[in-house]
């Protein structure tokens, strides 16, 4: 039996293309199976096989765990203390064995075992076919069209087979079994039962690629793509940077002709590409991310990473683009929310802040609305300037003498300080709110000034409530509100 064994081995390993050890460890799996169903509680059997002579052992063994642990699987573990008076010096984590009688070849279901044993292999030749894939570190993958897969498509590339999804097909694209389709890889997942390489014609780093491939100074480290956005199968954008003087980033990006964005083009079924220069000035960044749309005016806002950006009626519909495609695109690629406005928007909005400063200086600096404007012409805009900038700079102020800004100065730093007095107390009428991770006094404060003081009280309110009071992303604002409530459930 021996003999067959190592026959049968050498049979299957040569026929799957596989290596012997792969077979024999199938083997070993398909015995130690058949084995366990001698006993009626779940126990973990080893079997081994001599690779020269083909004869067979076989072992029940129980793992060795710590005795604070305790046995958590009976029939299949032993405490340390326990294991060394069997074992002296045995460690955690290794196996105490047991030698049992072991089942002749012949007496296992012979169907079974061999489709054990297959079954083995072909995942051990699946995962020899993916390995063999990933070696050659391909982030895009040209292959025919095998089938369709409700809806998906399956393409053949050399011995790997991938998964283009619908929802990663170019719109309206039809494609049909025997096409030649390329595709950027977009994830590997193992645990798939079916492909486990999942493509995508449709993420931003699929035209990336192919401008890689196009344009050969990108290759010689001469270019740089910063970033792209993608209308999938209708405009594009990509931003780049060339770190050779001699070379125009734009025009190498084209090709001689168009020749080079053409190619890209002709393979994202006619997307229309703009090439945008990137600029590590984020406002002029924007402006170029924002062509063929003229800009006026831009308002650079550090805080909300937002960028208010100002075109006149002439050039509003290409800054937006139909339906807003043009300003999405610019906010993708340059990662800048950007909220594009007519002049007559900016005036309101300038007049709307302004009105809203001056209520503050009057109210605060208890001064009439000329000193407030002077102060908002003057270009202060807030009551910390008013206190802590140089003095002289108020100095210079036509308007004022010495006292006047001695009495403003002093009364600015007076508010401020009745307003840090004021936060210090909410924030210690809301001290239990302090017990949340990641919770600010900033943060308490805000919540205290809308009456939100107790656990209680923020447990009660909604995720996006909370993210609209404070400004957080509605991921945080939703564990902060878990962690308010947690003790809601607790005994």
């Amino acid at each position: 039996m021996s003999r067959e064994v190592l026959l049968l081995v050498d049979a299957l390993a040569r026929e799957k293309n596989v290596d012997s050890d792969v077979v024999f460890g199938a083997l070993e799996h398909a015995l130690a199976s058949a084995m366990k169903k001698r006993f009626t509680e779940d126990v973990d059997i080893r079997v081994s096989i001599d690779r020269t002579t083909g004869s067979h052992e076989g072992f029940r063994r129980w793992l060795v765990v710590p005795d604070e642990a305790g046995l958590q699987e009976p029939d299949k573990q032993e405490l340390l203390s326990e294991a060394q008076s069997i074992v002296p010096g045995i460690q955690v984590d290794e196996y105490i064995e047991e030698p049992i009688e072991v089942i002749e070849f012949g007496r296992i279901g012979a169907q079974a075992a061999k489709q054990a044993i297959l079954q083995r292999i072909r995942d051990a030749e699946r995962e020899q076919v993916l390995n063999d894939f990933l070696d050659r570190d391909e982030s895009i993958v040209s292959g025919t069209v095998k089938r369709l897969d409700k809806g998906d498509v399956i393409i053949e590339s050399g011995k790997i087979e991938a998964r283009l999804p619908r929802s990663e097909m170019i719109p309206k694209e039809n494609i049909r079994v025997g096409d030649r389709v390329r595709a950027y890889v977009l994830k590997i997942d193992r645990m798939a039962r079916g492909q486990q390489v999942i493509l995508s014609r449709t993420a931003p780093e699929f035209i990336r690629e192919l401008f890689e491939t196009e344009v050969p100074e990108i290759e010689q480290g001469l270019l740089e793509i910063k970033a792209a956005a993608r209308d999938p199968g209708i405009r594009a954008k990509i931003a780049v940077v060339a770190y050779d003087q001699r070379i125009d980033p734009i025009g190498t990006c084209v090709g001689m002709r168009g020749s080079r964005v053409t190619a890209v083009r002709n393979e994202l079924g006619g997307e229309q590409i703009d090439i945008v220069l990137w600029s590590e000035d984020p406002a002029e960044f924007v402006i170029g991310a924002l062509a063929p749309a003229h800009v006026q005016s831009i308002l650079v806002d550090e805080e909300r990473h937002a960028m208010d950006v100002v075109v006149d009626s002439e050039n509003l519909p290409k800054a937006i683009g139909s339906r807003g495609q043009n300003v999405r695109l610019a906010s993708e690629l340059t990662g800048w929310q950007v909220n594009i406005m007519t002049p007559e928007e900016n005036l309101s909005r300038q007049e709307e802040e302004r009105a809203k400063l001056r209520d503050t200086f009057v109210s605060r600096l208890d001064v009439d609305q000329e000193i407030a404007d002077i102060l908002i012409d003057e270009g202060f805009s807030g009551l910390e300037e008013v206190a802590y900038v140089p003095i002289q700079e108020l100095l210079d102020i036509e308007a004022f003498d010495e006292d006047t800004v001695n009495e403003l100065r002093a009364r600015a730093r007076n508010a401020l300080l009745s307003e840090a007095i004021a936060q210090e107390e909410l924030v210690k009428s809301a001290s239990g709110l302090a017990e949340i991770e990641g919770m600010t006094p900033e943060l308490i404060a805000v919540l205290a000034e809308n009456g939100i003081s107790t656990l209680d009280d923020l447990g009660e309110l909604a995720t996006d409530e909370l993210a609209e009071l404070t400004g957080l992303d509605e991921s945080r604002a939703s564990e902060m509100i878990m962690a308010a409530r947690a003790h809601w459930f607790e005994d």
